[in-house]
């Protein structure tokens, strides 16, 4: 009856957006610099290459030079805006200056103690208020908080959208890319965070935020600890069988399979990294929710087996709602107390 109640529940929230538009889909050879349009099977050759090569050395794909083009502008709230270039530029200008918020820990550190800091990355459709609240607690934890918008979204989206399709969608390798921009964005975040004196970085992210963070995790040494928000082993699964994508689904269906997605998305893939967290001095929150039609439950437990099998450390937070339901109150309480608490005891 519980199970019956929370998918009825997910259900109607998932239905409350109008304006999710089922996509062609498209190679998007033209986001690897291929501008030509050659048959499905030459296309699905350059695709494989371009992913091998990647896959060959994510530590150099994941990777762009140091920045020092901050600005800093107060919001006037006690709150500023970080913006700073992107370190892949994209054909849409408004995404290319990355837009973050800082909000600094009231109080600071105690004297002699290390400086804390927390990279927070929203869901996807994240509005420019999401985590905001989550932000400010954490603030009044003593760990500062920078909230990254995600490509595509708030001052990043461009005028052609409504919604953050350009991150997700059935254009395989714009979601590749613009995910790939996604870490690079949240590492050169985090090294603003390093240049302001902060000696304990931490990263929450949820939902895809979660997926980003892990990535972001794994290829950046300055990192702590994770708390990710809604997890699964594969990018390629949540999408094929998710509540909140099946307009992107519906726009992949009869030109690709589950399998060959799951290959060419593995770059972007959690479950292809674990290996990087063996050995490391990094802590980790898995939180899932029972209910999850989004993130599908197999796959979040999925990802805490694979952990347990590789011994790698982590927590497990099960929370007894659905990916939706989680926003809502209490569940949102629950989260965000599972979150703080295990940042404030990590970092």
């Amino acid at each position: 009856m519980l199970s019956l109640f929370f998918h009825n529940w997910e259900r109607r929230l998932a239905d409350v957006s109008k304006d999710r538009t089922v996509r062609p889909f498209e190679w998007g050879l033209d986001w690897i610099g291929s501008n030509g349009h050659p048959a499905d099977t030459e296309a699905l050759i350059r695709v494989e290459a371009y992913v091998r090569s990647a896959l060959e050395d994510t530590q150099a794909w994941f990777s762009a030079p140091a920045s020092d083009d901050y600005s800093v502008t107060p919001a006037g709230d006690g709150t500023s805006w970080i913006t700073f270039p992107t370190a892949l530029p994209t054909p849409h200008y408004e995404n290319n200056t990355v837009v973050t918020r800082y909000f600094p820990a009231r109080p600071e550190g105690a004297a002699g103690k290390p400086r804390r800091a927390v990279l927070v990355l929203p869901q996807w459709n994240s509005d420019p208020q999401g985590h905001v609240g989550l932000c400010r607690l954490l603030s009044r934890f003593g760990m500062s908080a920078l909230r990254l918008s995600l490509p595509y979204h708030d001052r990043r989206m461009p005028a052609e959208l409504s919604r953050a399709d350009y991150i997700v969608s059935s254009n395989v390798l714009r979601t590749l890319e613009v995910c790939r921009q996604a870490v690079l964005d949240a590492r050169r975040a985090i090294h603003w965070l390093a240049r302001e004196g902060y000696e304990r970085i931490g990263i929450l992210g949820t939902s895809l935020g979660s997926c980003l963070s892990m990535l972001t995790t794994c290829h950046e040494p300055l990192v702590r600890a994770q708390a990710l928000n809604h997890i699964s082993p594969y990018f390629a699964d949540v999408v094929w069988r998710g509540l909140s994508t099946r307009h992107v689904r519906a726009g992949l269906d009869g030109h690709i399979t589950l399998d060959r997605l799951r290959d060419i998305w593995m770059p972007i893939s959690p479950q292809f990294y674990l290996d990087r967290l063996s050995g490391r001095d990094v802590r980790t929150l898995l939180i899932y929710a029972r209910y999850d039609l989004t993130f599908p439950v197999d796959l979040s437990r999925s990802l805490v087996g694979a952990f347990k099998d590789q011994k790698i450390p982590h927590e497990v937070t099960v929370l007894p709602c659905g990916h939706y339901s989680t926003g809502s109150a209490p569940f949102k309480y629950m989260d965000g107390a599972a979150l703080t608490r295990f940042l404030y005891r990590s970092l």
